[in-house]
């Protein structure tokens, strides 16, 4: 696949709904599908799960224009919202490598349960320089070395109990850090994190 450019993520500054859904298409989605095609083989081998991916279309818009995009990768042909999934995408800003599971899934109650019972361990694996996001629309991230006792059990009673209640977990790189990488070191980049984010998955899937 190509790089990611500086001229990618300008893409979220063009005006207007269709101009900025055309150049998204024009230099974004390629790039986001051939992404999609790299890591579905490796995705399938690490979950043991047959995974599919899935580029955002932002189908639904009608007047606002998308503030970013990704590609998504999830256990089902159809669809990955209802699903715990695995996501790479851009900001304006930033680039996000995820491990998500959003509103509209089932499993948030199991899960929380899990991520309860695995947490102290969970602490220790996942590295200090990872984020959490608690809504995948806003862009905004939270240290893990800063998920003290009180905030993990805000995240765990907000998904046993908040229908709209999110959790997505993994690395952001400046938008100047992403532009610079070459395609191995991208497709590197996102295998690691994904890797490093296995055990969440299995949590999801336990």
């Amino acid at each position: 696949m190509n790089c990611l450019t500086e001229q990618d993520f300008a893409v979220f500054s063009v005006p207007g709904l269709e101009a900025r859904m055309d150049a998204l298409k024009e230099t974004l989605r390629p790039k986001l599908d051939m992404l999609g095609q790299e890591l579905t083989p490796f995705l399938s081998a690490e979950t043991g799960d047959e995974m599919f991916y899935h580029v955002a279309k932002h189908a639904r818009r009608t007047v606002h224009p998308p503030k970013d995009t990704w590609v998504a990768w999830a256990s089902n042909k159809r669809g990955y919202k209802m699903l715990p999934h695995f996501q790479v995408g851009l900001w304006e800003t930033h680039l996000f490598i995820w491990f998500a599971i959003i509103y509209e899934s089932p499993v948030k109650p199991l899960f929380a349960e899990r991520l309860e019972q695995e947490w102290e361990t969970l602490r220790e694996a996942i590295p200090k320089h990872f984020v959490w996001s608690f809504d995948h629309t806003k862009p905004d991230t939270f240290p893990h070395s800063g998920m003290d006792d009180e905030k993990v059990n805000e995240l765990i009673h907000k998904l046993k109990h908040v229908k709209k209640s999110e959790v997505l977990c993994g690395i952001t790189l400046s938008r100047e850090q992403a532009a610079t990488m070459s395609a191995e070191e991208l497709l590197k980049t996102v295998e690691e994190t994904f890797d490093t984010l296995l055990p969440l998955y299995r949590l999801s899937h336990a």
